[in-house]
């Protein structure tokens, strides 16, 4: 039986280190000053022969519950209520503060078995603080440092003293698995029977084009931090989504700005953990707000998605605050005007806000999806070429004309194709971009990126 762990403290205790070293990655953006974090961040864990969830959380604070630092502290308090056990932290260099005593109070309220950690306690700099924390009635403090993998057998044992049923029930989970798994028939109808791994989205787009609450919508629930402010999200953080029977695991990412804007090493971390999760996603919805359209950095972002070699769809978020006469065909005319290396490409107007198009935004992803892992005989593609050529001959370079002579596709994901032919030196691009266009129509692949690689047959009087 898997358990949860959330890590809550003050700012700047290194609760977001502690969960990288626990994770085995570095998932979640660590810095210097205090508040990095303000969403939660879940994570699969490992200490020790346990695997378990762990949740890093914003620092707590005291502010208005209206104010940004109090909508952090209200997913922090539910991150409390939704763990098994609470990792308390403090800094043991730093010593006590005010602050700890008071979110101690608040954990210990909660009613949950509590770890109390002493983080930063390498060397002799922390043993004074160390013993501080014995004042806050959470049992004894677990000298550790995240940094540098200190402690983490008291932690491994402290947990087992903690959650003593979920520890004992996780190891006889494991040996249940075990006779299951060599139990289970090896034939090819258990293996459909498995469910699909889900579809991994990735949503990109400016700052304050509404990505965290279309993703709330889609969750039913406020689980990502919004509000007024442009540039909340810093994380990229990945949640679970099933939405009428279909399973995505989506990414929200950090507004990408310009990049001569940004000056903040903060926001450049951020910035490339958006670019990273655009990497291992498979299909990228680039929001663009609906008061805004298509500002330069919109078609930006859409080309590097298209050289990345994902598969794309456009979201026009916020039309609930636009007229709406006519929009579908003003759209399609504008995106294939600006973006014509992924012409066609799905458009879904949408308002995060009110659930509005929700709906054609699952089925674009999947359409999107199921595009981009097309395959395509090689008979088929043949018979396009000699047709293609038929058409319009490639041109002829310093007098001899280019012999094309076959075609096959090794590879999607995205559709990747391989052109046999006798100069691939003297090829044109703008001959590719037209056999790019024509495979687009007679294949069906609107919108994803297609890769055209040029081949030629070895020469046997070469030498």
């Amino acid at each position: 039986m898997s358990f949860t762990l959330a890590i809550v403290g003050r700012p700047n205790v290194g609760k977001s280190t502690l969960f990288n070293r626990l994770v085995g990655k570095k998932l979640a953006l660590v810095d210097d000053r205090p508040g990095v974090t303000r969403d939660r961040r879940e994570g699969e864990a490992h200490l020790g022969d346990l695997t378990f969830r762990i949740v890093d959380t914003a620092g707590l604070e005291e502010a208005d519950p209206a104010s940004l630092e109090g909508r952090m502290r209200a997913q922090t308090e539910t991150a409390i209520a939704d763990a098994d056990a609470i990792l308390f932290m403090i800094d043991a260099r730093v010593g006590l503060t005010p602050a700890d005593r008071a979110f101690a109070s608040l954990v210990r309220k909660s009613g949950k078995p509590t770890i109390l950690v002493a983080n930063k306690s390498e060397g002799r700099g922390g043993e004074a603080g160390r013993l501080e924390a014995f004042a806050l009635g959470l049992g004894d403090p677990i000298p550790l440092s995240a940094e540098h993998g200190e402690g983490l057998s008291e932690l491994y044992d402290a947990v087992l003293d903690a959650l003593p049923e979920q520890t004992a029930l996780a190891e006889d989970d494991e040996d249940t698995d075990d006779d299951e798994d060599a139990a289970e028939p090896a034939d090819a109808e258990a293996a459909d029977t498995r469910p699909k791994r889900p579809i991994k989205v990735a949503v990109l787009g400016r700052p304050n084009a509404g990505k965290s609450t279309l993703i709330n919508r889609l969750l039913g629930e406020d689980r990502l931090l919004t509000g007024p402010e442009a540039g909340i999200t810093r994380d990229s953080i990945a949640v679970e989504v099933e939405h009428k029977g279909v399973k995505l695991e989506v990414f929200d990412t950090a507004g990408l700005r310009k990049r001569a804007r940004i000056d903040d090493k903060l926001e450049k971390l951020s910035a490339a953990d958006g670019l990273r999760a655009m990497k291992f996603a498979e299909v990228v919805v680039v929001l663009i707000d609906a008061t805004r359209p298509f500002e330069e950095q919109d078609l930006r972002i859409a080309d590097l998605v298209e050289r990345e070699g994902r598969a794309l769809v456009i979201g026009y978020n916020k039309t609930d605050l636009v007229p709406r006469g006519g929009l579908a065909a003003k759209l399609r005319e504008q995106v294939d005007h600006l973006l014509p290396q992924v012409k066609g490409v799905p458009i879904v107007a949408l308002s995060g806000a009110t659930g509005h198009g929700l709906d054609k935004l699952v089925e674009a992803i999947v359409a999107a999806h199921k595009c981009w892992n097309k395959r395509i005989a090689t008979n088929p593609l043949n018979r396009f070429l000699q047709e293609a050529t038929d058409a319009h001959p490639p041109p002829a370079v310093s007098g001899r004309r280019v012999k094309l002579r076959y075609m096959t596709q090794p590879k999607a994901r995205p559709p990747s194709f391989v052109l046999f032919c006798s100069r691939a030196d003297a090829v044109p691009e703008s001959y590719l971009r037209y056999l790019s266009n024509g495979l687009r129509e007679t294949f069906d692949l609107p919108g994803v990126p297609i890769r055209i690689a040029l081949r030629e047959k070895a020469n046997p009087y070469a030498d």
